[in-house]
């Protein structure tokens, strides 16, 4: 995906999940902003159903913008920036309405400001492109409205002049919001690309050593049975049917320790780093290899889940089955409770990463375990 298109919580989903509680507090503070300058120019609004409709706009635009960004919820998509955008303009022209013929100025008119404001608080969830277009579309609209408003403005001056006023709040808030969702990207992929670097060149030891372990595996079967057993036969003077059984089961040994080096995935090899760094037993259960259809970012997202669960006082067991369905692939992840087991809001912050990395995750935690179950579409 190119970074013109990327938002914060698409190449940071931990940065994304905590950025929510700013996304609250920049709402309330729309909706207070609200209610002071309506409060500020009462005398001048002749409609009051109309200012408090405009109130319940500005309100109903943060709640969204609060709502939308949640955990819970993510990813956060353009089409909720839109409509927190819409309900907010909807409250600048409802404030229009209220102040018609009356408005002598613009200073205390709130709509540019509450626009601007949460255009800027949602900036960790949309692109930058989205968020300069959103404030140019915003101050289109709200331009119109002081085209309207100026015959009863007190000051004597130009309509573009006005214009470029009430305007500069929202442009100003939505190119800083623009300009804070550029500059987190770009630092963001600039660190992933030099994390990548030292992952890949980890992985290619990692590989190399498990290689090597496979083939001492390997190494340790002939040493220990299959050089002595041969040994053996080549001294008797017959073969007997134990023989020949003996055989079989160490041809079988072989044929399991080649195939396990064949085979083995990612998933495979965490699970051992897991079970040998913390102690605790970790089943993988994946017939087809369907971890390898997984992407970096997907990868990832399981790689934090598991580390985290694989903690020996979360967990006492981890298993972990991947299943194959037409265009799906379903992962299932258990863990037998440890002395301290995770709590759902612990796992709510795992499952959002795993949404804003395009896996659907649900996850339930009952008595005695935890049960988290992810969905991806292959690309």
């Amino acid at each position: 995906m190119s970074g013109m298109r990327l938002t914060q919580q698409e190449a940071d989903p931990l940065g994304g999940i905590t950025a929510a509680p700013l996304v609250a507090v920049g709402a309330v503070l729309a909706f207070v902003t609200s209610i002071v300058l309506t409060i500020l120019h009462w005398d001048e609004v002749g409609r009051p159903l109309a200012a408090v409709i405009a109130i319940g706009f500005v309100g109903a635009a943060g709640l969204t913008a609060a709502i939308s960004a949640a955990p819970s919820r993510a990813p956060f998509t353009s089409e909720r920036l839109w409509l927190v955008v819409a309900l907010a303009v909807a409250g600048a022209i409802a404030e229009y309405i209220s102040t018609t013929g009356a408005n002598s100025s613009l200073y205390d008119d709130f709509g540019s400001i509450v626009v601007g404001t949460l255009i800027l608080c949602v900036a960790p969830y949309c692109s930058w492109i989205s968020l300069l277009l959103a404030g140019v579309i915003a101050a289109a609209v709200l331009s119109f409205l002081v085209v309207g408003s100026a015959p009863a403005i007190a000051a004597d001056a130009p309509v573009v002049s006005l214009i470029a006023l009430n305007s500069a709040a929202v442009l100003a808030l939505a190119a800083a919001a623009a300009g804070y969702s550029y500059a987190v990207v770009d630092e963001t992929l600039a660190w992933q690309r030099e994390a990548n670097r030292a992952a890949l060149q980890r992985d290619a030891e990692l590989r190399a050593g498990i290689a090597r372990s496979v083939q001492q595996s390997r190494v340790s079967v002939l040493g220990r049975e299959v050089l002595p057993f041969l040994a053996g036969i080549m001294t008797a003077d017959r073969i007997s049917v134990a023989d020949a059984d003996r055989a079989r089961e160490l041809a079988e040994t072989l044929r399991h320790a080649l195939k396990a080096g064949i085979e083995s995935t990612w998933l495979d090899d965490l699970a051992a780093d897991l079970q040998l760094a913390n102690g605790i037993r970790v089943v993988i259960d994946d017939p087809m290899g369907a971890a390898d259809d997984l992407g970096d970012d997907q990868r990832s997202a399981v790689t934090a889940l598991l580390t985290w669960l694989g903690d020996a006082n979360r967990a006492a067991e981890i298993r972990v089955e991947l299943r194959v369905a037409p265009g799906r692939r379903r992962i299932a992840i258990a863990t037998a409770h440890g002395s301290s087991p995770p709590t759902r809001r612990e796992l709510d912050r795992f499952t959002a990463v795993a949404r804003a990395v395009a896996m659907g995750a649900e996850a339930t935690v009952t008595r005695e375990n935890v049960r988290v179950e992810l969905q991806h579409v292959p690309g």
